[in-house]
């Protein structure tokens, strides 16, 4: 099929599609971008299929007049202002027979009605997502924001009261924000890595750390991009218990609190083949179940 592309605004949105875009492209169809970011040029009914991110393929679609197959994949809440400032305008759209809704969260899938909508966890290129075989630099590693005094004070506590090497990666904004929080602003500057916008950095980030700290912002039940970017990686994920960690049949390390998360730390950077084996068994199941070809070809199964 000829399939159109759409790149969201949203960064986290950019990864996310990026790696399902590759999944058609795997799948040998052919993929058009369209940048929302940048392009401007005008868009026809010549594709086969629209596909994006959240209700950016929605609003593009409207705004183009077209009327091809669309699919959305939504891993922001549908009914939130996360998902785009114009989610209400284009929320009936999401009824019509000729669009079709992927939601990560199993629990919110559950509790919506429209036509064509279905479950679908996060899933990863795993030609980019793999072990790369490269010695760690850091001991642990934190991607995302701190714009919670939850988040902040959980992080400042770890760097400050184990002594461990530890790198976040957040854009410049919301590095700026937390030094203005934060009580010991130095604890911030040692630990901001910069900002990561592309698949390959961050597969080679995640690389490079022992462990990496997850924290869910959104959903009921599920589990972030994060999760399958780290897994597919082959490194340890320490999350926020989720329900939907049977996924990787409750393998995963858990923490309810500060004190709980530095007990995980602690105890998996000492216990090295531990840590390796629950790593090794949760990749082999991103690589089974949760890759990119098995993703973009569930939607394609769908249509």
């Amino acid at each position: 099929m000829k399939i159109l592309g759409i790149l969201p605004v949203s960064i986290g949105g950019r990864l996310t599609t990026s790696s399902i875009l590759d999944g058609f492209k795997l799948l040998e169809h052919e993929v058009i971008v369209y940048d929302e970011l940048k392009d401007t040029f005008a868009l026809n009914n010549s594709y086969d299929l629209i596909v994006g991110y959240d209700f950016s393929p929605i609003k593009i679609k409207k705004d183009f007049g077209l009327t091809m197959k669309c699919i959305c994949y939504f891993s922001d809440e549908i009914r939130n202002r996360t998902s785009g400032p114009d989610w209400e305008e284009l929320l009936p759209e999401l009824y019509r027979a000729d669009n079709y809704i992927f939601y990560w969260d199993r629990e919110l899938t559950k509790q919506e009605k429209f036509n064509n909508l279905f479950y679908l966890p996060h899933f990863v290129n795993t030609n980019i997502y793999k072990d790369l075989n490269i010695a760690p630099e850091c001991d642990v590693m934190f991607a995302g924001r701190l714009d919670t005094d939850y988040r902040l004070n959980m992080i400042t506590d770890i760097v400050e009261n184990l002594n461990i090497n530890f790198r976040w990666y957040a854009i410049e904004r919301h590095y700026k924000d937390a030094l203005l929080r934060a009580k010991e602003p130095k604890t911030i500057k040692k630990i901001y890595c910069g900002f990561i916008d592309n698949e390959t950095d961050m597969a080679d980030a995640i690389n490079k750390t022992k462990i990496v700290i997850n924290m869910n912002s959104q959903g009921i039940s599920s589990l972030n991009y994060r999760t399958m970017q780290t897994l597919a990686c082959g490194k340890l994920l320490i999350s926020d218990n989720r329900k939907e960690l049977d996924l990787f049949n409750n393998i995963i390390p858990t923490y309810n609190d500060c004190v709980s998360l530095k007990q995980q730390i602690k105890y998996y950077l000492s216990n090295v083949t531990k840590r390796n084996n629950i790593a090794k068994k949760c990749q082999q199941i991103v690589l089974d179940k949760h890759n990119s070809t098995i993703g973009c070809q569930f939607m394609l199964d769908k249509l």
